[in-house]
């Protein structure tokens, strides 16, 4: 079998330098681009753990920026971390990348999770583990989630931390699990070991256009958040940019109290009842193409696809949509009204160059910070009451139309300012769409 090159591709034609490399030539790589966070003496050590590796799959555009050198918010950056040990559940014949990236950076791939945590060895000799539960050929279930080994990765990290007596903080990419007992578990036994627990989505660090910030403590009215992707995969991150930015209000998150699914024209006559704002979803589509299109249906340039929308209530009353439109793998938008005002304030956000590929530099930066310090740069919580809204909304699209109420999901929490997280823009300026994209990991040149 022979494996796809990974050809470095740096934004200078200078001699790529490894990462020992830049770092003994004394080249400035701040750990986390506008932190003035030291980092420890001794970097820790990272079991990456996923289900397939090809190209732009999740563990590609991770593990691309923590095998060197990455931009984030315009600046070089270190992952701090070294990846020392490698799990994949499947190898593609003639697209995994696993054994190519194995080969360049000298990484045992182990046959078993176990095997990966404790390096080969009998006893965990890892300090962090990076879990990519994302692509691959999995099976569905009769509501259409795919069944993602999240879980099954998840209970053999921990099995092999409790055989340790040691719990190390870990990471596991998108929401916990298609089953909510199951992801109300994972969340239990992360509390009850104190294990450092992060998760979700990439797109609430993505740059947003405008720069909108909603200061903590409004009243939010109502709220929109708008994507162009199929259900259940882009609705999960729709609903991650939905609490990603009203969190933050006044008395913090309080759960979720129902969740109703439309599809088809019960959308568009639902609007036109005032259950969603037809107004919030106009502006917050506006702030990505420049205009309201004549026609939300029919996006300009973009297949025509079926719209659909999760209706959203909380239980401090708060009502809030997701709301699938065209046919835009990009498309992230967000809009609210906020104090009883009739003002709208909505923002786009933007993913840079190459798709979404590039979103996953604020997210590895993020993740490097969760490794290093053992502690979430946002609450998991807002991925636990995704997770929890998602599998009631794919449960409620049997019976579209119809309210499922879902007194499980009374998961209160508080938020955390995470703007040191985010990419603000500067990188764009660096990494441009006329930036050729690299079919293998994206590095860069000594300076």
């Amino acid at each position: 079998m022979t494996s796809p090159s990974l050809s470095a591709s740096p934004l200078s034609s200078q001699t790529p330098l490894s990462r020992r490399g830049l770092l003994r030539a004394g080249t400035a790589l701040p750990l986390f681009g506008g932190l003035a966070t030291a980092a420890p003496q001794r970097r820790p050590r990272v079991a990456a753990i996923y289900t397939i590796c090809t190209h732009r799959s999740h563990a590609h555009v991770i593990l691309e920026n923590f095998l060197g050198p990455y931009l984030f918010n315009g600046q070089k950056t270190d992952p701090g971390v070294d990846v020392v040990s490698l799990y994949v559940d499947q190898r593609p014949e003639g697209s995994d990348m696993t054994g190519a990236i194995s080969e360049e950076f000298n990484l045992p791939v182990y046959k078993t999770i176990n095997d990966a945590l404790c390096v080969g060895g009998k006893d965990l000799d890892v300090d962090a583990v990076l879990a990519i539960g994302e692509h691959g050929s999995y099976p569905r279930t009769k509501l259409g989630q795919v069944m993602y080994p999240r879980k099954r990765f998840f209970d053999e990290c921990v099995t092999t931390m409790k055989r340790a007596g040691k719990f190390v903080p870990y990471f596991n990419d998108k929401h916990l699990s298609y089953r909510w007992d199951w992801a109300k578990e994972m969340y239990d036994t992360t509390q009850e070991h104190n294990i450092p627990f992060m998760a979700g989505s990439s797109v609430p660090l993505a740059t947003r256009r405008p720069a909108l910030e909603l200061p903590p403590g409004q009243t939010i009215d109502e709220a929109i958040s708008i994507h162009g992707g199929p259900k259940e995969s882009y609705d999960f991150h729709g609903l991650e940019v939905l609490q990603s930015m009203i969190e933050s209000r006044k008395g913090g998150e309080s759960g979720v109290a129902s969740v109703e699914f439309l599809e088809g024209e019960q959308v568009w006559t639902a609007a036109q009842q005032g259950r969603w704002s037809l107004e919030l979803a106009e502006q917050a589509i506006a702030t990505e193409l420049g205009n309201v299109p004549d026609d939300l249906r029919v996006i300009p340039g973009e297949e025509v696809r079926p719209s659909h929308a999760l209706l959203v209530t909380y239980r401090d009353g708060l009502k809030a949509t997701v709301l699938r439109l065209g046919h835009n793998s990009t498309r992230w938008n967000f809009a609210c009204r906020m104090n009883g005002k009739p003002e709208i304030h909505a923002t786009s956000f933007y993913v840079g160059p190459w798709e979404n590929r590039n979103l996953f530099k604020a997210l590895s930066h993020s993740i490097q910070h969760h490794f290093i310090h053992g502690k979430t740069p946002y609450p998991v919580e807002r991925t636990v009451l995704v997770t929890g809204t998602l599998a009631a909304a794919m449960q409620a699209a049997q019976k579209p139309g119809q309210p499922l109420e879902t007194p499980q999901l009374g998961l209160a929490y508080q938020p955390t300012d995470f703007r040191p997280m985010r990419e603000m823009g500067a990188t764009w300026k660096i990494l441009t769409p006329d930036t050729p994209q690299p079919k293998g990991l994206h590095r860069f040149a000594a300076s």
